[in-house]
This record gives structure tokens, sequence and C-alpha cells, in this order.
């Protein structure tokens, strides 16, 4: 699988705006514009993904997100570049992908063999869903909001939802597959300060996806 450069990635960004779920705060107005493209766009190497054995980063992630932009460079993932638009993303980790394969049957020897492994298995048009089941567009819900959103449902960027379970032994997201354990939040507030936020999950979030 061949990934699109820094810059075409980068390119990608210009005039996406997701349809807002509310209005912005003053404080949401005022936040930064650094976007979370450009937090999985700094652990890459010459545009590439640094693929290594760390599972807590976002190699995976950032691989799927440059395989979707650069079959389709207007596909409404693009939205993760674009750090002027409001959203809330929960981004699996290396190890949550490991994981959900595992799920799903698929293992692999390596991080750059997972991700080739998934995207032959799902097509890059699931995989597109499937990103975009992971951002809720529109607004920004930090660490404390998400704790305190116990049976909220978030509509997310692909026209599904995704339910909040808050327990004593987490937050945890209800995707639409009820046959695997439920993704936990594992690190919060991740590009603090801007208008695009983000929290870390241990599994991936998987849709309802076209037969």
């Amino acid at each position: 699988m061949k990934l699109p450069s820094r810059a075409v990635a980068l390119a990608a960004a210009a005039g996406l705006a997701a349809a807002p779920l509310m209005m912005a705060s003053p404080a949401q107005a005022a936040a930064g514009t650094n976007s979370l493209g450009d937090v999985l766009l700094a652990d890459t190497v010459e545009g590439q993904p640094s693929f290594d054995k760390k599972g807590g980063d976002f190699d995976i992630l950032t691989a799927a997100v440059l395989a979707v932009l650069g079959d389709n460079a207007d596909s409404s993932v693009k939205v993760l570049l674009d750090g002027t638009t409001t959203l809330t993303a929960f981004l699996p980790t290396d190890a949550a992908f490991e994981r959900t394969g595992g799920d799903l049957g698929i293992t692999a020897k390596n991080e750059a063999n997972l991700t080739g492994k998934l995207v032959d298995a799902l097509g890059l048009s699931n995989i597109e869903q499937i990103l975009l089941y992971h951002v809720a567009p529109g607004v920004k819900i930090n660490a404390n909001a998400v704790a305190d959103s116990d049976g909220a449902k978030l509509d997310m960027a692909n026209g599904q939802t995704v339910g909040v379970n808050v327990t004593n032994d987490g937050i945890f997201l209800k995707d639409k597959n009820q046959d695997v354990a439920n993704a936990k939040v594992v690190v919060t507030d991740i590009n603090k300060g801007n208008k695009q936020i983000a929290h870390a999950i241990n599994r991936v979030l998987l849709p309802t996806l076209p037969a």
C-alpha cells in the first residue's frame, strides 16, 4: 500500500467545514487552530508513518488517514486537517488496531503489515466510514465533559451514533458491534487548547457498514 506524502495530505485540508451540532462557545471561538492532522503527522518520517513497536501511539491511524486521502482528496476525513473546524475525535492507538484486528480474525507480524491487511480486508471506502465514526463534528468535548456524559449518544461524522458509558472503571464508548468489548478512553485532552480535541481509545469503534 502506497501512502501519499505529507504535502499531499495537508493540501487536502482546504475547503471542508463540518456541519455543526451546536453553536461554538466564545471559549471555543478563541481556541487555537492546530489540527489533529498536525498531531498525527508530527510522528511521521518524510510524510510516512514511522511504524514502530509503541502500542500507545497512532501510526496505524495516521496510515489509514493518509491512505483514504490519497485515494480521495475530497474525503470528509480531511476535516482532521482543518484546525479551524471544531470537532472531538476518539483516536485508536496502535494497540487498539491490533486488538480490533484480532477481534476480526486479522493478525499481522507488525504495524505496517496490519495496516495493509486491514485495508485489504475492509476496503478504503469502509476504512473511511470507520474513521468518520471516530469524529464528533461541531463540538469540543473535553475530559470533564466526557466524564459527565454517562448515557449520552454522540452524533458522529458518518451519520451514526456512539454511546457513552461512565463507570468506576473508566469511560467507555459503545459502538454498533455488540460482539466485542467496548472501547475505553485511555488518554484525554490531546491537542488541548485548540478547536480540535481528541481522546485516545484502546479499541477501534466499529459502525454498521454497507453490505
